[in-house]
């Protein structure tokens, strides 16, 4: 996985509760206190899973408020700084969840080790889509939480739901 994500949820953590519940957290999941996640980097999906199950724990938090956190926090503070581009060529959530599967393409095209998440998509009626996860990481809780935080950007009272480890719901007003 790419280290931009572990460094969003280390500005997270250490933003909203503070700096030592975010080395605990690395301490708990067997890393150093002082371990730095360079943004391009790579850092072995285990380890970020790890992190992730030691921040809900020192934070006494399940796993989706933890994802509904950092997709709030991803798409609403940490990506604008690098990635705005993308969220404002696209006017409406829907439109930006219809390009998401080729944001990915684009933006990891020259990263080398990428392997992004893919979606498909599936129209059940004009305002719901289904959106299919394809990725052997697991995190489908986190795409709920990113699609939230894709709603709150846009203003748009979307309803996300989650119908199994690879596919949500959204339903758009």
């Amino acid at each position: 996985m790419k280290g931009t994500i572990v460094k969003s949820l280390e500005e997270l953590v250490i933003t909203k509760f503070g700096k030592d519940k975010w080395e605990k957290s690395l301490e708990d999941a067997g890393l150093e206190r002082s371990t730095i996640f360079l943004p391009v980097g790579d850092v072995d999906d285990s380890q970020v899973l790890k992190v992730i199950e030691a921040v809900c724990k020192n934070l006494n938090i399940s796993l989706a408020q933890a994802a509904d956190a950092f997709g709030d926090y991803w798409v609403n503070v940490y990506s604008q700084k690098l990635y705005g581009l993308y969220y404002t060529k696209n006017k409406t959530a829907k439109d930006f969840f219809l390009d998401l599967d080729n944001i990915h393409l684009k933006m990891t095209k020259t990263m080398a080790n990428a392997k992004p998440p893919r979606f498909d998509y599936e129209w059940k009626d004009d305002k719901t889509l289904i959106m299919h996860y394809k990725s052997h990481r697991g995190l489908i809780d986190f795409l709920v939480g990113l699609a939230k935080g894709v709603g709150k950007f846009y203003k748009e009272d979307i309803k996300v739901t989650k119908l199994g480890p690879t596919k949500i719901q959204i339903n758009f007003p």
